[in-house]
């Protein structure tokens, strides 16, 4: 049995499918009941609700459990906090290996949600448990934020300048190589780097939805300051408003680069393209 936590999120729903094709047994480790339906469709034999931060959950969650493959929720105060718990109820069971849902580049201190990752990293590193920890890059699925702003308005509003270069990874790749992994042996103690492009400025990601929809499409920075107002009227929290502004000026300032080679070795073939991926969504 197969352990996802975070499971409703957009990365645990994407795993859970593409386990389900691997024939995979799963249990899906959810926050609320109204979360559940999604897990079952996706692909869940079994769901377990509770709060990530209560041990007792955590039992009941790991009881028959081989794997646990953990993805903390986006930007949590708390991350490090969870991982502890995790990694505790895996060494309760015993012989329980943790594939651990990190982030590229974690040691980048200015910003908080990779540090925290890097936390729970040494502490998995201490356990004693077998482990595998994946570090992928931004999702070319986020780009799907401004997809209405590319098509109807032929512009690409980023929290950050148009040179800000960014190396991205199509999530469905990130789930193939994780399913991969939790089904298969020879992966003990490893740490890889989930990137599926050399580093490509906006620009570079405006032409690309340019010459795919025969259409100019041009990057408008967003000011942080308006960037904000909005995070706030979607109802965000103040923690993930700063976290994602840490990141946004990180970026700006350094941007993320990565490379693809560890990616094209686990898949076997190349990643998944930008220009690939903005057809597969256009079309889908």
């Amino acid at each position: 049995m197969i352990l996802v936590t975070g499971a409703a999120g957009k990365t645990g729903l994407t795993v859970l499918a593409t386990l389900k094709q691997r024939g995979a047994k799963t249990r899906a480790f959810v926050k609320d009941d109204d979360q559940i339906l999604a897990v079952r469709k996706a692909g869940a034999a079994e769901v377990v609700v509770g709060d990530l931060l209560d041990s007792d959950v955590w039992r009941l969650a790991t009881t028959a459990v081989s794997t646990i493959y953990h993805i903390a929720p986006n930007m949590h105060p708390q991350e490090v906090r969870l991982g502890q718990l995790m990694i505790a109820a895996a060494r309760a069971i015993g012989n329980c290996r943790v594939v651990y849902h990190s982030v590229l580049h974690p040691q980048i201190r200015e910003m908080p949600h990779h540090w925290s990752k890097l936390k729970v990293e040494n502490v998995l590193f201490d356990s004693g448990l077998t482990y595998t920890v994946l570090q992928p890059t931004a999702y070319m699925q986020n780009l799907l934020a401004y997809l209405p702003a590319i098509q109807n308005d032929g512009i690409l509003p980023v929290p950050y300048p148009a040179e800000t270069r960014l190396s991205l990874v199509d999530l469905q790749d990130v789930a193939t190589v994780a399913a991969k992994i939790l089904t298969e042996p020879g992966h003990e103690y490893a740490t890889y780097e989930l990137v599926g492009t050399m580093p490509l400025s906006q620009t570079a990601v405006a032409d690309t939805f340019s010459q795919i929809l025969q259409r100019p499409v041009e990057v408008r920075p967003v000011p942080l300051k308006t960037w904000k107002a909005q995070a706030r009227a979607k109802e965000m929290n103040d923690f993930a408003i700063k976290t994602a502004v840490s990141m946004f000026t990180y970026y700006a300032q350094s941007g993320m680069a990565g490379n693809p080679h560890q990616l094209r070795y686990l898949l076997g073939q190349d990643p998944t393209s930008l220009a690939t991926f903005i057809k597969r969504t256009i079309s889908g």
